[in-house]
């Protein structure tokens, strides 16, 4: 989206960075006005121009030139879908930060106060459902199924689920669809939800385990020996305690604009604002010091 490209290199310059930017061929005609425009207050400012630089051949052959640029291009962000991240996987020798895509859940706990629950369901389902902290898939405590799917079910009338056979026998197979094997790790970015019943704690834990993408977790529960080992278990950039996975982001999180939302462990994970950006230089001054 354009407004990646202002964020981007409005957090780079104040990182004392330049930015080389490549966009899609849908923005290209915006891109070229923010570049421009970001260009100009660069000059007018006293510093350099191409601080902020445009690629504007938006073939895939030049993408992957682009990736390749090792020497010239410091550290690669791509900002994208999932094509685009395997591609950087396969293609790139720039080192690089995974803006990862977002398979998020929300585990509705035994001891969630149901209510909270379907609030935070449909928060993060329906609130922006084309983003990658949207949730995309909802585990049920089996003692608290019973109760709460037909509720959250009535709560979603313009979202299709896509069930185990337990979350079907409890709301009705033609509200909630067979899901398939596909449908526990997918990111839908549509109004689509996956939905399974669990037997407990653990039960959710390992589907996360398997399924989730490492983004945002979210579990919703009063039981607090439950939310840390929930915390403590789900690896994931971020894991929530009866909130919605919507709050995962860079201005949400008090960092301002942001330049994607890392799944890796190193050297940044979860939203990238100014400190993901700057890295450490030492300086060290000395009077003939020696090491003995």
């Amino acid at each position: 989206r354009p407004n990646v490209t202002s964020d981007a290199a409005a957090l780079c310059l104040k990182a004392g960075n330049a930015a080389l930017l490549r966009g899609s061929s849908a923005a290209i005609r915006s891109n070229q006005a923010i570049a421009a425009a970001l260009r100009a207050a660069c000059a007018g400012s006293g510093l350099p121009a191409d601080a902020v630089q445009l690629v504007e051949d938006t073939s895939r052959e030049s993408a992957t030139a682009f990736m390749r640029l090792r020497g010239v291009i410091d550290c690669l962000v791509p900002r994208g879908g999932p094509s685009l991240i395997a591609a950087v996987i396969e293609h790139a020798s720039v080192p690089y930060v995974i803006d990862g895509d977002g398979n998020c859940h929300v585990y509705v706990d035994r001891a969630a106060d149901l209510g909270m629950a379907v609030e935070l369901v449909v928060n993060g389902k329906t609130q922006r459902p084309g983003v990658c902290n949207a949730t995309e898939s909802l585990l049920v405590h089996a003692d608290v199924a019973g109760a709460f799917l037909p509720r959250v079910a009535a709560a979603l009338p313009g979202v299709e689920l896509r069930g185990d056979e337990e979350s079907r026998r409890i709301v009705g197979g033609e509200r909630v669809l067979a899901a398939s094997a596909d449908d526990w790790g997918r990111e839908y970015l549509d109004l689509c939800l996956s939905v399974k019943v669990v037997a407990d704690l653990d039960e959710a834990v390992a589907h996360i385990g398997r399924y989730g993408s490492g983004h945002t977790e979210a579990i919703v529960t009063g039981d607090r020996a439950a939310a840390r080992r929930f915390q403590r278990e789900v690896d994931a950039a971020v894991v929530a305690v009866n909130a919605s996975t919507r709050f995962t982001d860079g201005e949400q999180f008090g960092f301002g604009a942001e330049i994607g939302i890392s799944t890796q462990k190193l050297h940044a994970r979860g939203p990238m604002g100014l400190r993901a950006l700057t890295t450490t230089k030492y300086l060290v001054d000395g009077e003939g010091h020696v090491r003995r």
